[in-house]
């Protein structure tokens, strides 16, 4: 670490501490913003993680629906997001008012939302689920008609998982998709004891070849198998830092130096240390419409494994 990045992560330790600052960062993020987080993991863990602790701010490192989440689950809490164009291209892909239209041609369909949407989307929903739930959360509904917004992949994936006949929302991660199978069978080739783990988000035949599709949790604890030494990885290339950092012995290929979310990467330290200065971005849901995603969430909480 040079000498601007030990001074910036002094300051913003030192501002966050007297701010009474929790830092949340997402796995995608940058490493050096990963590295002067409280705790880094996946969008709903870090906000179940903030509800219990006893910090009045929250830093939420990561992008819009990630601290949307964090308001509606701690409504008393100041969430603030470094960057207020950190959005996802995905929850962009849906809105409130397309999706009522959506549910007026499938009056009994059961409205499944991934948590990559927005609160608004989230209150239109009947349950929410996360990549790491998302099996679970369809196996337990007894309902003839879903409707799964706004991730057809991820959709897809658990259709196959469930048999479960859902009803699958456009929608896509930009970043996931630009994984390709030729790529695929060319790392297998040039690492042939590694495995090959993918994100759910991935294109069915992408995950077709992996040996297994996990979520970002998922595959911090897949890696700490014995069996696991090599491990090509087919996520946002953020999470390779996480993974090398807690499993120094063991080596990671990201399948595409090209998976980058460019708003995950809107965040640095300047604007870190910025937004605790200034107690700005914040991210605040509408009581009226963080009531409505409470319930999806709560919903959730109830039923899947924590994610």
């Amino acid at each position: 670490m040079g000498n601007r990045d030990a001074d910036l992560r002094e300051r913003i330790l030192d501002l966050g501490r007297s701010r009474g600052a929790v830092i949340l960062a997402h796995n995608y993020q940058l490493g050096e913003v990963q590295d002067i987080a409280d705790f880094v993991g996946d969008s709903l863990g870090l906000s179940q993680r903030a509800a219990k602790t006893d910090a009045g701010v929250i830093v939420f490192c990561g992008v819009h629906f990630m601290a949307e989440t964090a308001s509606i689950l701690c409504p008393d809490k100041v969430v603030l997001l470094p960057d207020v164009n950190a959005g996802c291209p995905m929850a962009n892909m849906i809105s409130a008012e397309r999706l009522r239209e959506k549910k007026k041609e499938h009056p009994q369909a059961t409205v499944v939302c991934y948590i990559n949407s927005s609160a608004e989307v989230k209150a239109e929903s009947d349950i929410c689920c996360t990549s790491a739930n998302a099996v679970a959360i369809i196996e337990s509904l007894d309902a003839e008609e879903i409707l799964f917004v706004p991730d057809q992949y991820l959709g897809h994936y658990v259709s196959t998982r469930t048999g479960k006949k859902m009803i699958l929302w456009p929608g896509f991660c930009p970043t996931h998709v630009r994984i390709t199978p030729e790529r695929i069978r060319e790392l297998r080739l040039e690492y042939p004891q590694a495995k090959l783990v993918v994100h759910p988000e991935c294109r069915p035949e992408v995950i077709a070849l992996a040996d297994a599709a996990l979520s970002t949790g998922g595959m911090c604890r897949y890696v700490q198998r014995d069996d696991v030494r090599e491990m090509i990885v087919g996520t946002e290339i953020g999470m390779i830092h996480r993974l090398r950092k807690e499993n120094p012995g063991k080596r990671f290929i990201p399948v595409s130096e090209q998976a980058i979310c460019p708003n995950m990467k809107l965040i640095t330290l300047e604007k870190v240390l910025w937004s605790l200065q200034e107690m700005s971005p914040e991210v605040k849901v509408a009581e009226r419409i963080r009531l409505g995603a409470m319930t999806a969430v709560d919903k959730m909480l109830k039923i899947g494994p924590k994610p």
